[in-house]
């Protein structure tokens, strides 16, 4: 018998012209583009707070919790050992982990907490940066942090449940909430049969004794076909009373103390987002009280829309930027033909390529939250933010699966395994066009604002107005812009168009006010010129490319 050799002295196993393990990132200090924007939209206040939680955010031990958590998925427990029905969720220990780092850092509360300019801004940027490590966890993050605006309508609802909501506390315990240090909101609006389109649900409210309206009690009856984060403490819903479509927050547990009547179906089996449950939820005269107006929960519920529609649009912001990060890493360590990588002339097109979409889509989602931060006290600003987080949301989300599998390619096979983040980056990314309204939807609502908000459009247009005069291939576009916005006809089979010119002409228009020329250049002779189709690495020549990937490169 020939004798095995160690596996070390294996003359096959060394190792050569591989990355070193990338370990803890700080995702504040090595990303100057989110520095910049953070303090040029309000939030230099904020800094210090963003510094500490950078290094939190980017720790490997933070990755490698997400990783666990998405490989460990949750499991459905409808019953107890004696067969009881508790409808409950069991969820990996890592997956309790990063919610507690999540909630503990405010990333649920901070816009609310703190009352001041730019805490919208500061928000988005702490979730813009944990969101690089996981983004199932920010599932009932954002809907904890979107739910307060819905809930204001009804102060005796939100006396009640916002102090939790804002709670840097997180409790993981399932009982009532009145014993908690904290809680978490979910939601279920859709049903099999109507989707987006919500007035086709049959869940109905009958309401408990005379009273009825808001903060009145309700029994609903009906089957809601996605409920994200089942666990959660309560849930926003919809539901027709008499008097038509009407918003209720559903407790997991009744005011004296029983478990309300929310029976899980099944978990459902998603393609991404997998640290998180996503369920079927059937209610059989379930206990509810009412949020807002009878009859009026599509305009109660559109607040917390709009903040889960801004939560998309910065998530796949991040999931663009850890992509980069990722491309980076390997292509400054790996070499091919004499060369390392990113020495490459090509390489170095796709690199600055992804560089200008991942800084692009961060400063579209900034600025989103400074004009939701302006919101209370500038109509034009509340008008603007209304129409372009929608645009936003389309945008980014559309543009977020292409960037990811291109950063995949610059690693090739070793990108493609599950040893990578970057599987689990692309498999995050299509949630975000889906959720809170797909593609269509988006620009559906683009097109809502434009015509029934007085002030949306024009308050868009002076923003692109603002870079005027700097870059001929922008001039061009926005008045193209403009003479397409000016025939209505068929707009509707336009919208796509349409929404897609918005959002790189707004994107632009930031880059050339607030970016380095290398990047604008680069942007707006690739975005704006006649020959582009999306794909990535087809920057005309003659750019600055070194500047472009070194602006965007973690510091090593």
């Amino acid at each position: 018998m020939i004798p095995l050799k160690p596996l070390a002295d294996l003359p096959t196993h060394e190792v050569t012209n591989m990355p070193p393990h990338q370990g803890d990132q700080d995702l504040w200090q090595s990303d100057v583009a989110l520095r910049e924007g953070v303090k040029r939209e309000g939030a230099g206040w904020v800094e210090a707070r963003l510094a500490d939680f950078g290094k939190v955010a980017g720790a490997s031990e933070t990755f490698e919790k997400a990783d666990r958590a998405n490989r460990h998925g949750p499991e459905l427990k409808p019953f107890d050992r004696y067969g009881m029905r508790i409808n409950q969720v069991e969820f990996h220990p890592d997956y309790h982990d990063l919610m507690a780092v999540a909630i503990e850092n405010e990333l649920a509360s901070f816009a609310w907490t703190n009352d001041r300019p730019g805490s919208q801004v500061g928000h988005v940027a702490l979730n813009y940066m944990f969101n690089q490590a996981e983004g199932g966890v920010l599932c009932p993050v954002s809907m904890t942090y979107a739910a307060i605006p819905a809930l204001r309508t009804t102060p005796g609802i939100a006396d009640a449940w916002i102090p939790r909501l804002l709670s840097a506390s997180y409790d993981q315990r399932d009982i009532p909430v009145t014993e908690k240090t904290g809680a978490t909101m979910g939601m279920f609006m859709t049903e099999k049969q109507g989707g987006s389109d919500v007035r086709a649900n049959s869940t109905r409210a009958v309401a408990v004794g005379s009273g009825t309206g808001p903060d009145a009690e309700y029994l609903l009856t009906g089957h809601k076909f996605f409920c994200s984060a089942p666990m959660c403490d309560a849930f926003l819903t919809l539901a027709y009373t008499d008097t038509g479509l009407s918003c209720f927050l559903v407790p997991r547990w009744t005011p004296d103390g029983e478990r309300n009547t929310l029976f899980i179906q099944r978990l459902k089996d998603k393609l991404g987002n997998r640290s998180n449950a996503s369920s079927e939820m059937e209610l059989q005269d379930t206990f509810g009280v009412m949020v807002g107006d009878d009859g009026r929960g599509v305009r109660t519920i559109i607040d917390m829309v709009q903040g889960t529609r801004l939560y998309c649009c910065i998530s796949s912001a991040a999931l663009m930027r850890q992509a980069l990060v990722q491309a980076l890493h390997h292509t400054r360590h790996r070499s091919a033909f004499q060369k390392r990588l990113i020495q490459q002339p090509l390489m170095q097109n796709v690199l600055a390529d992804l560089a200008i979409e991942s800084e692009a889509a961060l400063a579209l989602a900034l600025r989103i939250a400074r004009a939701m931060d302006e919101a209370g006290t500038n109509e034009s600003a509340a008008a603007f933010a209304r129409i372009t987080t929608a645009i936003g949301k389309y945008w980014n989300c559309k543009r977020a699966p292409g960037h990811i599998v291109e950063a995949m390619e610059c690693h090739g096979g070793p990108g493609y395994v599950e040893e990578s983040i970057l599987p689990r980056l692309y498999r995050e990314a299509p949630v975000n066009s889906i959720w809170e309204g797909s593609g269509n939807i988006m620009c559906l609502d683009v097109l809502r604002a434009m015509f029934r908000e007085e002030a949306a459009l024009p308050a868009f247009l002076s923003e692109l107005d603002l870079a005027r005069s700097e870059n001929s291939a922008f001039d061009a576009a926005a008045d193209a812009l403009k003479q397409e916005l000016g025939k209505p006809e068929d707009m509707e089979f336009r919208a796509r168009a349409l929404t897609e010119q918005m959002a790189v002409l707004l994107q632009a228009s930031l880059l050339i006010r607030h970016s380095p020329v290398a990047v604008s250049d680069a942007f707006c002779a690739s975005r704006l010129g006649s020959r582009w189709t999306g794909a990535y690495g087809t920057l005309p020549a003659g750019l600055d490319f070194g500047a472009i990937i070194e602006r965007a490169a973690p510091v090593s």
